[in-house]
Parts: structure tokens; sequence; C-alpha cells
């Protein structure tokens, strides 16, 4: 009872914000070990108080008042008192600690215990969305918590058992425990999605999705005790309805998050300083930092920190630039989160984020088009080619986020409001920025790789295939259609400078034989069936009779029947270590400080990495846009399944379609 025997009680009831700041106050400064349960017991009947337990028509009362009173609530000493108790009880109760050992530091096998006991006094139902769950007091009062609430549940069970070892570690989305002597071990215990609470006691960074943002690739804020305070307090929800916030929580939030600046916690933590920021952007408090600051500390953090792998501190800044009609500034800080999505593959655990840049796309960016293309202000942005710049740099990023990941992320719904984007800029102003492309940079580098692709397949004088083992390095290059599309033409297709002679003779017979046969799509597609609708092997032109077998190992060995990546040969399972080529930091060679270069003349440069915009260069900078080109262009291959219908109406799988998995229940 270490923590409430530090409360000074003479607070109590606590009625005003005041008192419930100085009980935070006295427990992070007379403490090394601020006690957690406690904190979020306290902080989570204030705001449920404030927000749960009142009507819409007391709401409005209060916000006409507008007063300093903090609010109405009444939190009794007793209440907090018995709640500690309980939550001691429930983890004292369940765990029996002698069967750990008597080892001073936590073990796997205990987190995975405590997370055990929380998660099963749990409600059966899933609250992904659901404000106001994320504190202890929900999980004593009505046995809810959201997925930081159970992390949060985890380390502070793992506090009262007296392993203060085992701290937060905390992504952009999602959060896990670490714990060791050195902190070196890491554990899930919460769930992110329905389907995902089997992965608890599992350590982090196994799979392929250890690559997506969700896990921020090993730049997770690893908290201490007191930057875990920060985190509980930053996850305050001053939200009533989805459309109206409660001014007393968000003044209580306010009120302790300059507490814990001001000695230094929010330091090292990007999403803290972003939420710190919106809250002085709305209600700005004499004396202190402007909220534009806030948000310039949050990306520098990132960048300082943790290896400039935080998106939102971005799209944290871009959004208070587009709420001040600073457009150019908006574009460039969107550009600049794209810039970090390079480094990532992306996954459906990543929602959150794809909603986040779906709205900046196809929302944000047509309202900025609108508001600035019926004026002839010599200064509009739509006469900046910087902002062109930013603009393709933007989708140049989601693109390379796109690649090498097993889910596709463009579809037409971002194509149409790039495209009427686009074509808001003039060709005089299109014209003045100068493209360069990352494969002509590195062309040193792509010959080398070329030649080793070339090597991988040698035709043998039977007409098979010799197939050499695949170096690590190539593993995992082929996850989507579009690093499929730059494996294939690398392999078929002459390199520059060399003579038509050079193509592999297989392709060189299936063209020869495209005038008088028509093409099977399933073997284009899938790689699947024979290459010519009508006829096998025995109806082809005598001098290609190994097409079929030399091609469909060729195309089977890169891609699945459904046009993916094959899951007999994918490392997408829990217990198989990360392709060697996953491991590689991508390489990239735009300015992500700056986010653009400039020429001798003034001219602002940019490097496109992507396929798919690299493929756009002579388009964007064509003096006629040709929308059509440019919309098929973004949207090539993210969707390749083709699925056709029996006479019955049930779909046909034959033809290499994989058909969908049954939902788990």
């Amino acid at each position: 009872m270490a923590g409430l025997e530090r409360v000074n009680r003479q607070l109590f009831p606590l009625r005003d914000i005041s008192s419930v700041v100085q009980v935070f106050t006295d427990e992070v400064e007379k403490s090394t070990e601020p006690d957690l349960a406690l904190l979020s017991i306290v902080s989570g009947a204030v705001e449920n108080s404030l927000t749960c337990n009142r009507s819409p028509v007391m709401k409005e009362t209060l916000a006409e008042e507008d007063d300093d009173s903090g609010g109405e609530f009444e939190i009794e000493y007793h209440i907090v008192d018995a709640l500690y108790s309980q939550f001691r009880s429930i983890i004292l109760g369940s765990v029996d600690l002698s069967a750990y050992g008597d080892s001073k530091y936590a073990t796997r096998e205990l987190v995975k215990k405590v997370s055990d006991v929380i998660w099963n006094s749990l409600s059966r139902s899933y609250y992904k969305d659901r404000a106001h769950l994320q504190s202890i007091y929900s999980y004593l009062t009505g046995n809810k918590l959201d997925c930081f609430g159970v992390a949060l549940a985890v380390v502070a069970g793992c506090q009262v058992l007296g392993f203060n070892d085992v701290h937060l570690a905390l992504s952009e989305d999602h959060a896990w425990v670490v714990f060791g002597e050195n902190g070196q071990e890491t554990a899930e215990v919460t769930w992110h999605g329905k389907g995902n609470e089997d992965k608890r006691g599992q350590p982090i960074g196994r799979g392929v999705g250890s690559l997506s943002w969700l896990y921020v690739k090993g730049q997770p804020v690893i908290c201490d005790r007191y930057m875990e305070v920060t985190a509980l307090v930053s996850s305050i929800n001053p939200s009533f309805n989805m459309t109206t916030d409660i001014k007393e929580v968000a003044d209580f939030q306010q009120q302790l998050m300059w507490m814990l600046y001001d000695r230094g916690y929010l330091e090292r933590y990007p999403m803290a300083l972003g939420n710190l920021g919106d809250l002085e952007e709305i209600n700005p408090t004499s004396g202190r930092p402007h909220c534009s600051d806030l948000f310039a500390q949050a990306v520098d953090a990132s960048r300082k920190y943790y290896n400039n792998q935080h998106v939102y501190p971005y799209t944290y800044q871009g959004g208070y630039y587009f709420r001040q009609k600073m457009y150019k500034e908006a574009l460039e800080s969107w550009a600049n989160a794209a810039d970090v999505l390079r480094e990532y593959n992306y996954s459906r655990d990543d929602e959150e984020l794809y909603k986040e840049l779906m709205d900046i796309a196809n929302e944000l960016i047509p309202h900025v088009m609108k508001a600035v293309g019926s004026g002839i202000d010599a200064h509009s942005i739509l006469k900046d080619p910087e902002c062109f710049a930013h603009l393709l740099r933007l989708y140049d990023g989601i693109c390379q986020w796109e690649e090498g990941s097993v889910t596709p992320v463009l579809h037409i719904g971002w194509a149409k409001p790039l495209v009427n984007t686009i074509a808001k800029f003039d060709a005089s102003v299109r014209a003045q920025l100068v493209i360069d492309l990352q494969d002509d940079l590195d062309e040193e580098h792509s010959s080398e790789k070329e030649e080793k692709v070339t090597g991988k397949t040698v035709p043998s004088d039977s007409g098979n295939v010799e197939e050499k083992t695949e170096e690590p390095s190539k593993v995992g290059d082929n996850l989507n259609n579009n690093n499929y599309t730059k494996a294939l033409e690398n392999e078929c297709a002459p390199r520059n400078g060399s003579s038509s002679g050079t193509v592999h003779p297989s392709i060189e017979a299936l063209t020869a034989a495209c005038s008088e046969k028509i093409l099977n799509p399933d073997f284009l597609l899938q790689g699947d069936g024979e290459p010519f609708v009508a006829g096998g092997k025995d109806d082809l032109p005598a001098d290609i009779p190994e097409v079929d077998s030399g091609l469909t190992k060729l195309v089977g060995k890169k891609m699945g029947s459904n046009g993916f990546h094959s899951a007999t040969s994918s490392t997408t399972t829990e217990s198989t270590p990360i392709p060697a080529k996953l491991e590689i930091k991508r390489k990239s060679n735009v300015n992500f400080v700056s986010g653009l270069l400039h020429t001798e003349d003034g001219r602002p440069k940019l490097t496109l990495g992507s396929r798919k915009m690299c493929g756009l260069k002579d388009l964007l900078l064509s003096e006629k846009l040709n929308t059509q080109a440019i919309s098929l262009q973004l949207t090539a291959q993210s969707q390749v399944q083709v699925g056709r219908k029996t006479r019955s109406g049930a779909q046909d799988v034959s033809g290499g379609s994989r058909p969908k998995r049954t939902r788990r229940e």
C-alpha cells in the first residue's frame, strides 16, 4: 500500500483540478517509483466523472459558464482506497510467486501470467474505438479495457508484485512490455484487432509483420516509471461524444502535461508532445511555448531519439499548418510523413495510419486545392513548383510503402484525387521541377544486381531451366506484384546497350508466336496453364516446345496462385526469422531533413524512389496530362486476382485463384 501511504489525505475529497494535479505532483516528486495503479485510478475516476456521468444539458450549461472551477466531481478517499486494494488483491491472489523462482527480474512466464490474469477478468467484448477505457478505474468498475489499458494494467500488476524491471514500450498505435535485467526482453501483453489476443507472451520482432509501422522497426518509446505516468496522462480522453470535448477534462490533462513537461518527461515522447500541442492550440497557456514549437519539438524528438521512424509528429504538424491555412508548410509536413513510410511494409494492422493518410490525400489536399484554386494571388501554391514536388513526394512515399507488402494500398479511390490535384498545376509550373529517379542514381548498383538476377536461370540444351539457390538478399523481394514486375523485367528484358539476341529464348519464341495464337490471360496473370488459349503444347510452333515449362517455373517461383508471393515460400509465420533482405534498410535518395534539394539555378529537385511514381515521370512533366494513364499506372497490379463464375454461380478457383479463407471465430 506504499502508494496510498504517500498520499496527502487532506487533499480528499478531490473536488477540483488543482487538488488532483497536486496528488500527481506529490507522487512524481516524492517517489522514484510512482504508483501507476493509484494514479490510473485517480485519473480514471476524474475522467469518468466528467464525461460518462453527465447529460448533454449539463455539459452545455457548464460550457456556457466557462469558469475556472474545474468542473463538478467529488472523489472520496475511501473509494480510491477500496479500488486500489481490489486491484492489489486481484494480482496478489492470482499469481503465486514461488512458482517463478527467486529471480529479482521478471520472466516471460511471469509476464504472461499477469497478462492472463488481466485478460481473463475482462468482459468478452472488444472495445477498439471506445473512449475512456484506458484506465485501471475502468477495469475495476466495468471490467473493460482498451489495448493501451491492458498493457498499462499488466505493468502496474508487475509493479504490485515487486518487479520494477517491467516497463511499457509504445509505438504510435500499439503497446507491449520490456523486461529483464537490461530491459532487452520483449513480450506482447495486449491485443491489436480481433483475433490477435493469442500473441500474449510472444516476443516482438518476429515475422514479416515486425516490419510494419505498428512496431516502428525497433524504435518504440521505451518508458521508465515517469514516462509511464506521462503515457497514462497522455491517454486521457476529453471527448464527450464524436463531436464534443469536455473543457474541464482537457484543462485537467493540459495542467498535468505541463507539470510533466517541466520535469523533462516529455522530451523523449513525440506523441505526448503532439497531444500537448493540440491542447495548446485550442487553449493557449500564458507564458508557455507556442503550439507550433511543441509540434516542432515532437519532430525533433523523433529524429533525435527514434531514427525518424515515427509518422505522427509530421501529421500533427501538418494538421496544425492546414488549420492555420499555411498550405505549403502542410504539404511539406505530409510529404515528410510519407518519407518515413518508405521504411515500412504495409499490413492490415496499420489500419489507423491508412485512414489518416487517406483522409489527408482524399479530403484535406482536395480542400486545399479548392481553397486556392480560384485565386490569382502570385504566391498561390498552384504557382509554386515546390508545392508540386511535395505532392509527388507524398504519393511516392505511399507507393514505396506498398512495395514489398502483401496487401496493396492504392486503388482508384486514391488515384482520382491525385489526378485532379495534379491537373490544378499548370504545365509551366510542373516543368520547373527537376525529377531524378533513384534507379538512375544507383545505376552501377543496379547493373550488378541485374547480373546476379540474370545468372539465376540458365536454359539448358533440353529446354529445362536450371535454378540456382537464391541469395538471402533476394528472399522477400517479391511479396507483391510491384516487386514481381521489377524482377521479371530484370530477368527477361535485355539490359541497356545489349542486342535483342540476349533476350530469354522462351520470351523470343513466345513473342513470335503471338501473331498466330491468342495469349491465355491466366498464364499472363497467374502463371498457370498454357501460354495460348487454344490447344496445348502440341499446337505450339515447333521452335517453342518448352515455353510453358520455362516460363511457368519463372513465374511460379515469383508469385503464388493468387498473384502474391507463395505462402509456402514466404516468411510470415511467427517461428520463422526475418529474411536477410527484409532486415536491410531501404535506400532512398530523398533528403529526409529538408525534403527537397535544389539545382544551381534554384529549381527544386526531387528524387522518386517507388516503381509506380518512377514510371509516371514523363507523364507528370508533359505539357498535356494524360489523366487516364496516370490513374492506370498508380493502380497497376494493386489487385490482380481474377475471379470467374461457374454456371452454378460459385467462384471457379481451378485456374489458380485461391479461395477465401474462412473467418476465424
